[in-house]
Order: C-alpha cells, then structure tokens, then sequence
C-alpha cells in the first residue's frame, strides 16, 4: 500500500499536469482543490523539487510547476521519491538493496523468487503510468482538443 504521502504527491501532480504549460500554481490551489493540508503538501512539493521533478519560482506570480512533460514523469519515481523502494523486500530492491538478516542464501532463498516476481509485476505497471496517463482516465488528458477548438 503506498503512503498518504505519496497519494497526496500523485494528486498535486495531477495539478501540475493538469496546468503544463500555463505557468506556477500557487500551493493554496493545489492544497485547495485536492483537500491536501498545506503544511504537509509544502513538505512533499519540495521533496519533488529536491529530486527534480518539480521547480518552483518565487515573488508574486510564483509557485509550483513541473520540470519537464507529464509523459516523462513517471509513477514509479514518484513513488521512490516519497516512499523509498517499492520492491516488497530491500533484497529485491533495485535501487534500495539490502541483505535479509535472517536469509541465510539469496540464489537458493523460494521467497526471493516470488518478490522478485512482485517486484516486477507492480514495475510493469508504475513503470508504464505517467502524469499524462493519470489525466486520460479522468478524461482531462485531451489537451490538444482544445487548442484545437
């Protein structure tokens, strides 16, 4: 399950893609219009700046915007900004690796085989989501419609 944390960073994302292109979205709308509280939401916003997802802009017109396309961010780094490793086990870890203390052989461990399996599973699935996907389930990924109107 992820955190509360992370769900709040995928909703004000949502935001910022909703919103690419048009200029810094103030916290308060963002906080606003996901009920996110904005203390907590500061917190996860500079989290992604820190990791370059996001930058922001100072001064009156200031804000949050994303630092590149909706289609490069993707939800699997989110996800290992906000909540660290997503594999079930650190011994299956791509990027958090970390020995089981009570495994006594990781080639012939049966439970590594299957957290691997899960790994890659939920890795199919992250790996492939992206802010632009997000905004083509709630039907707000048709950008180019407008303009074109």
């Amino acid at each position: 399950m992820i955190s509360k944390k992370a769900k709040y960073a995928l909703k004000a994302l949502k935001v910022l893609a909703e919103n690419y292109g048009k200029g810094p979205v103030l916290i308060s709308y963002i906080a606003e219009k996901e009920k996110i509280p904005r203390k907590f939401l500061e917190a996860i916003l500079l989290d992604l700046r820190n990791n370059g997802v996001l930058q922001s802009q100072k001064g009156k017109g200031g804000g949050y915007l994303l630092r590149m396309h909706p289609d490069d961010v993707k939800f699997s780094k989110v996800l290992r900004i906000i909540d660290g490793p997503i594999a079930p086990t650190l011994c299956v870890s791509l990027y958090f690796y970390g020995k089981c203390d009570d495994c006594a052989d990781e080639v012939t461990c049966a439970l590594r085989t299957v957290m691997e399996k899960w790994r890659d599973a939920n890795l199919a699935v992250l790996d492939a989501t992206t802010l632009t996907d997000m905004l083509r389930v709630n039907g707000e990924g048709s950008q180019g419609a407008v303009e074109g109107e």
